[in-house]
């Protein structure tokens, strides 16, 4: 049985996946939302909420804040939907803009805060359920953050604080300063960004190919009762059904016995891909990347999916190409 969420351990009714909306309002441009950007928003919407889904995930920066904006404009067309939903964004990025060499990143008190402001304006509500640090700001100061998200909390524009993208000492430094416990990490895993696993067996041992992921954050968060969340969990359909020509060995293996599992377990590939992670007993939490509805429909009964340790195993030397020592 699968262990329960951390945020379901912190009284928050969130589901066990959640859906990240990047995807959604059209391209990375300054074009206004168009009514087929909102028709694909409803759709997912309606997708997601078929399969149990009731968490969504946000960013400042995604399609250039359209996507919060579709959102908001939904919550307009069907009043009482906000009450039914938990609501996570982001800030910290900023894009590139003419004259820029490079996005940058910024966790200075003034941006955090007209971030926020800029979300709940797009949005239409006058909270976030959950607010993530997106990057690591090299330049960050912590007592500025600090003070940053206590004027937040204090008035009431985000209930809960949480990191993207960070290690261990990088939350503990942020926490040293921080009243409010950062409850969420967000993280880039799933059966093709395997680093996460690497670290824990590389301990000892001569560096591993692809370890970068930094030693002690999985164990870190799961002490703390920290949701670890998986962005790009389906690993943008390579193990369920992206054209595999051109991949390495190891990939097309992979898919072959992401395909049999399916098959004999009566679901899809992206359900096992899905359970391939939340079987791990940190209790995983995926953000699924797809707005596609028949997509986001595949991944229903991925939670309901318990594999063998035999059949985790499999999969993870599979993906990797490499036997264990």
């Amino acid at each position: 049985m699968l262990k329960a969420l951390p945020l379901n351990r912190r009284g928050i009714p969130s589901s066990r996946i959640a859906l990240g909306c990047m995807g959604l309002g059209g391209g990375w441009d300054r074009e206004p939302v168009t009514a087929s950007n909102m028709k694909q928003g409803h759709e997912a919407l309606d997708a997601a909420l078929s399969i149990g889904i009731n968490f969504f995930d946000h960013a400042d920066i995604y399609t250039r804040g359209k996507a919060e904006k579709v959102f908001g404009q939904i919550f307009k067309e069907r009043p009482g939907l906000r009450g039914d939903i938990l609501l996570q964004s982001k800030c910290g990025i900023k894009l590139m803009e003419p004259g820029d060499i490079s996005n940058s990143f910024d966790l200075s008190r003034e941006h955090i805060l007209s971030s926020v402001d800029g979300t709940l304006a797009r949005l239409g509500t006058e909270y976030i359920d959950i607010l993530l640090l997106h990057r690591p700001d090299p330049l960050m100061d912590p007592e500025e953050v600090a003070e940053a998200l206590h004027q937040l909390k204090a008035s009431g524009k985000v209930r809960h604080f949480g990191v993207s993208n960070m290690s261990a000492a990088q939350i503990q430094l942020l926490q040293t300063y921080c009243d409010e416990p950062f409850i969420v990490n967000q993280l880039h895993m799933s059966l093709s960004r395997i680093s996460w696993v690497d670290a824990v067996l590389s301990v000892n041992r001569d560096p591993w190919k692809d370890i970068t992921f930094p030693e002690g954050t999985m164990e870190y968060c799961r002490a703390g009762n920290i949701q670890l969340q998986a962005w790009g969990p389906l690993a943008q359909g390579l193990f369920s059904g992206r054209p595999l020509e051109g991949q390495p060995e190891n990939v097309v293996n992979t898919a072959a016995m992401v395909r049999r599992l399916a098959d004999e377990k009566a679901t899809t590939p992206e359900a096992i891909v899905l359970a391939w992670l939340m079987t791990h007993p940190a209790a995983i939490q995926p953000v699924i990347g797809t707005v596609n509805p028949q997509r986001i429909a595949a991944c229903a009964g991925a939670d309901q999916l318990e594999l063998s340790r035999k059949e985790w195993y499999e999969l993870y030397v599979t993906s990797r190409g490499e036997k264990l020592p």
